[in-house]
């Protein structure tokens, strides 16, 4: 297997090149002349020629030190400049920023929130993926996701934005042709419209403070692996649903939709912002994190 080239070296090389000395090259690069010296020495070893000759006033190069000497000043030019084109993209508004969003709750919550991102920061490019399915940050090249879950032990920065309360609902039409529901049990004979992207999505569970726990099996009449699918069901009075608050919070204000089973609670999930490992996050990723936490917690179902 072939050797990398010694990149530290030719740079090393270059700068000495540059200042005329080992110790005036070692200064500029905060090193000792002796890590300087060495690593002239390593190159030369590995060309297996001679890149200097030494004297006690100067050193001057060898025909070999001449051969190759622009070669290594443009190799430390070019690494300057790449280091330097980074710098100036992570320092600046500007550039893509990759993120996922839960496919409903990018479409009500983070659709809207676009334009005045925009305005501010103009030459900020989004590339967004609106799925419910969980997607691996790493592997996709994603800057950073917002998950509604349950959170599991991860390896990915996980900064908790607020609760998302679930909720389950049903419109004054299908009340009017069913009973209410009392206790969980009574689902057992409604016609339910179940999330399937929910761990045991057809067992419901809610919490009573004085009953403790109960856990009812539904039948779905339909069921979707996104809730936004089941809004005009619930609203034409078809069926009864578990859904987030912020899919139905403006439907039970004005009184289209109404929360069931009183006393009952169902855990709720949290919204997380989630983010590869990095310190050294780009600002216009960084923008973007900040501007969605503090918009996304101001909302009325934010708690």
């Amino acid at each position: 297997m072939s050797r990398l080239p010694d990149f530290e070296a030719w740079a090393v090389f270059a700068k000495v090149v540059e200042h005329g000395s080992f110790s005036a090259a070692a200064q500029t690069l905060n090193l000792s002349q002796a890590t300087v010296s060495k690593a002239v020495s390593r190159l030369e070893a590995r060309m297996q020629t001679t890149l200097f000759q030494r004297t006690s006033r100067k050193l001057v190069l060898t025909e070999s030190g001449q051969a190759v000497q622009a070669y290594a000043q443009q190799l430390l030019a070019d690494g300057e400049a790449l280091e330097a084109q980074l710098r100036d993209e992570v320092d600046r508004f500007q550039g893509k920023v990759r993120f996922a969003v839960p496919l409903s709750f990018g479409l009500r919550e983070i659709a809207p929130l676009l334009p005045e991102f925009n305005r501010r920061y103009p030459n900020i490019e989004l590339d967004i993926h609106l799925a419910d399915e969980q997607v691996d940050l790493i592997a996709g090249h994603f800057d950073f996701a917002l998950r509604i879950a349950r959170l599991d032990d991860s390896s990915l920065l996980a900064k908790r934005m607020c609760k998302v309360a679930l909720l389950a609902v049903a419109a004054p039409a299908y009340l009017a042709e069913h009973a209410a529901p009392e206790h969980p049990k009574d689902l057992a004979f409604q016609t339910a419209l179940v999330y399937t992207n929910a761990k045991n999505a057809q067992n419901w569970t809610f919490r009573h403070e004085e009953l403790g726990s109960f856990t009812q099996t539904v039948q779905p009449k339909i069921q979707a692996n996104s809730a936004d699918v089941f809004l005009p069901m619930l609203l034409a009075g078809r069926g009864i649903a578990v859904v987030p608050e912020f899919l139905v919070c403006d439907e039970i204000r004005s009184g289209r939709l109404q929360m069931l089973l009183a006393g009952w609670q169902i855990e709720p999930l949290s919204l997380y912002l989630l983010a590869p490992p990095n310190p050294l996050r780009p600002k216009r990723v960084q923008a973007l994190m900040d501007f969605l936490y503090e918009a996304l917690r101001q909302t009325s179902w934010a708690r």
